[in-house]
């Protein structure tokens, strides 16, 4: 195995192949939904409707789980010590 000391990696190349454009078909759906909103018969398909993201609420739902996840396992520690100390005492005891 050869040690190269001036080697410089090559560049990597990103092969993307475009999908192909009907600049046509375009305008002419653009045209078609114009139209339809000018006339009030906006029949939205689930691909036309707007994304409305819910990452705030997603955000809240997960902190809160956390927050829950996080109470529950202060109080089994809590439990469990309160165990020991009460097998510890008993053990010095008698």
């Amino acid at each position: 195995m050869a040690i190269k000391f001036f080697h410089t990696p090559k560049n990597k190349r990103f092969n993307y192949a475009p999908l192909y454009y009907d600049e046509q078909k375009e305008e002419l759906e653009k045209r078609v939904r114009q139209i339809n909103r000018e006339l009030g018969v906006e029949d939205l398909s689930e691909s036309d409707k707007p994304y409305i993201p819910n990452i705030k609420g997603q955000m809240r739902g997960t902190l809160k789980r956390k927050n829950e996840e996080r109470k529950k396992s202060n109080l089994r520690l809590a439990i469990i010590l309160v165990v020991l100390l009460a097998i510890i005492y008993f053990l010095l005891l008698y």
